[in-house]
């Protein structure tokens, strides 16, 4: 076994790497760029070497500095982890040329799977079912465009050396074709170097099943059972699941025999997922192959009770399949869900920010937290949002649904928006566990999933108001003497009793609060409602009990900030202050950042005539793209940013004049 390896990645990743290694006795290198320097999986790793600017191309994606570090640290090998240069065939064959062992397949598999057009070629001999659509050489628009007519729409178009829903758009209608196309090509070259697309049928209903598969340097291979990733949104997995649910024992032999067959003709090593479309009808299509550790692959370990990050560690040392086919069992169900810096509630948009406040499931034999981050770390525009992977397990499916629920809502944090909420709303939602499960379900369900909060506003204002009273004086009483009148939060006076004014804001909305403290309870009235309320704080839970109603928040305070965490779902409010000063709003027809980001394209010049929903300006954040559109038809009038700005939320990106306004 190797002594010492190099984890070319960063994150929950990397930190996942390096627990199995040092488990198994290896000592461990980590890389880092310098938005990483504090970062978790620095400080897990026996050393750790500075690679460069927090850009990844001047830090992750560098291959020669990887290698270089590789042998000036002595490491026998290398994990790359998913993503990054993870299925880069040149970083592959270039440990290889340096007598560097890649924790992965050959170079000559990474090729053969890397291109999405040819990997269907590759299929299609070994006898693995595949879409209809185009996967061929010639990448003319005029062309492209042609074969999606003989396609038809909807379709899919898709990068071919991508992954992780970047460089795919599905498109609608021949109307659409063109803009999609430039899209997703740009998007595809930002991403992974290469512009080029194919084409596919794009399925209605269908079910995203995945295989794992691995195979031996001894030319052996398995599959460890199968996952469903059909949740996803932007053709990204949301929450994933093993075994796949309501697949028949035939079904399910034959995407695995179906897989294995799919790896053995490129001559496969180690860990790699076969993805298909699976239909109604029971049918199922090659998609494409992952050559590397999935991002979900926690679920499939807690079916199996298998270690993969040590099955890849010993395959790639040389040691046959730990076990034969027939020797692999599975137990129970399992799910993973994905917590990202972002927010849901507006289209899904990244969330940059530090994590302030950070709290997480009691870790068990049933629920497992993936982590790259601890408190206080933030959370960059460099990299991809995800927080944490979130599994759970129990002996069935419905067992462990209710087990997802419970975790996610034990799941609390600020200072960023995060998707916690939504994953909740999912878990819960009866469709889902009504196995009405394909790759459109969020946008089926919007209503279910994205419900008014069900938080009394008022009622969570007193509650609020009872936690900044009792964090008062725990700390008034921490200091002095708890028993004198002094330390009271109703302003003491002799003879006399006093109600306390408050103002307390959500948003814009100002409330004013009066409360009056009375035996250790508080009265607090808030326009016309009314509310006996006490209270005891501990660390950052509130135990209280409202109008006779006992319950539990937590909270987290930061300077006039708070936030609640109650049922799943968070209050945030804050001690309201006059402050006195100018503000100017943006001129009417301007368009903001919707995020911190890049601008990657302004498709516009100033004085053009523009329509409404015309593209305009491209912002770029965490490897994902977003449009700025026209709100109305117009004229441009100003362009503040150009390409390969940076930008903050907020910031006034370009100005347009309606077509009204100029008349006038």
């Amino acid at each position: 076994m190797f002594n010492k390896i190099l984890i070319a990645n960063r994150g929950e990743i990397a930190c996942r790497v390096i627990q199995t290694a040092h488990r198994l006795g290896i000592k461990c290198v980590a890389v880092y760029s310098e938005a990483d320097r504090n970062a978790r999986h620095v400080a897990m790793a026996d050393e750790a070497f500075l690679l460069g600017p927090a850009p990844s191309s001047e830090s992750y994606l560098r291959a020669d500095k990887i290698i270089e570090i590789c042998k000036q640290s002595g490491a026998q090998a290398v994990h790359p982890g998913y993503g990054f240069l993870s299925e880069n065939t040149g970083f592959a064959k270039a440990c290889e040329d340096n007598g560097i062992v890649f924790i992965g397949p050959p170079a000559s598999a990474i090729a053969a799977m890397g291109s999405k057009s040819a990997a269907k070629e590759i299929m299609s001999h070994a006898n693995v079912p595949l879409v209809p659509g185009y996967h061929g050489e010639d990448q003319t628009p005029a062309l492209l465009k042609q074969e999606a007519e003989k396609c038809g729409f909807p379709l899919l178009l898709k990068a071919v050396a991508g992954g992780g829903g970047k460089g795919m758009r599905v498109v609608e209608s021949l109307k659409e074709f063109d803009e999609a196309l430039v899209s997703a090509c740009r998007e595809a070259k930002n991403a992974f170097g290469n512009p080029d697309m194919l084409i596919e049928k794009y399925l209605t209903q269908p079910r995203h099943v995945e295989i794992q598969v691995f195979c031996d340097q001894q030319g052996n291979g398995v599959y460890l059972a199968e996952r469903d990733c059909s949740v996803q949104r932007r053709h990204q997995k949301v929450i994933e699941e093993a075994p796949a649910p309501g697949l028949s024992d035939a079904t399910r032999k034959a995407m695995g025999d179906a897989a294995v067959r799919a790896a053995q003709a490129i001559d496969y090593v180690g860990a790699g997922t076969v993805e298909f479309l699976y239909d109604v009808d029971g049918s199922f299509y090659f998609m494409e192959m992952n050559t590397r550790l999935q991002v979900e692959h926690p679920v499939t370990e807690m079916i199996t009770g298998q270690d993969l990050v040590e099955w890849q560690l010993r395959i790639a040392d040389g040691e046959p399949l730990p076990l034969q086919q027939d020797q692999i069992r599975i137990s129970g169900h399992a799910l993973e869900a994905r917590i990202y810096a972002e927010d849901p509630d507006n289209d899904f948009l990244p969330a940059t920010g530090t994590l302030r406040y950070l709290r997480t499931p009691q870790e068990n034999a049933h629920v497992r937290v993936d982590t790259g981050v601890i408190e206080g770390d933030e959370v960059s525009v460099y990299y991809d949002p995800m927080i944490a992977k979130l599994i759970v397990w129990d002996d069935s499916r419905d067992r462990a649904i209710a087990r997802m629920e419970q975790a996610l809502e034990e799941y609390r944090i600020a200072g960023l928006k995060t998707n916690t909420r939504f994953l909740r709303n999912l878990a819960g939602a009866q469709p889902f566990k009504n196995l009405q499960l394909d790759t459109g379900f969020i946008d089926k369900h919007q209503a279910l999933l994205f419900p008014p909060s069900t938080l009394d506003p008022l009622q969570c204002l007193a509650m609020a108001a009872c936690f900044l009273l009792e964090k008062q004086k725990a700390v008034r009483t921490s200091s002095g003497d708890p028993y004198s009148p002094f330390a009271r939060e109703n302003s003491w006076r002799l003879n006399s009793s006093y109600a306390r004014p408050m103002k307390l804001a959500v948003g814009d909305q100002v409330h004013e609060l009066r409360i009056l403290e009375q035996q250790g309870c508080y009265q607090i009235s808030i326009d016309d409602a009314s509310y006996q309320v006490s209270g005891q704080l501990n660390d950052d839970a509130l135990q209280l009990v409202i109008n006779g109603h006992r319950l539990t928040v937590h909270g987290f305070q930061d300077g006039d900030d708070l936030t609640l965490f109650h049922n799943g779902e968070q209050f945030s409010c804050r001690q309201y202050r006059e402050t006195f000063g100018e503000h100017e709003d943006a001129g009417k027809g301007s368009l903001s950042a919707p995020m911190n980001g890049a601008v990657v394209a302004v498709l516009v010049e100033v004085g053009q005539t523009v329509s409404e929903g015309q593209t305009l300006v491209v912002m770029e954040a965490m490897k994902m793209e977003h449009s700025i559109q026209a709100p109305h038809d117009g004229v441009v009038g100003e362009i503040y940013f150009a390409e390969g700005d940076l930008v903050d939320e907020g910031a006034e990106l370009i100005a347009v004049t309606a077509n009204d306004e100029e008349a006038a």
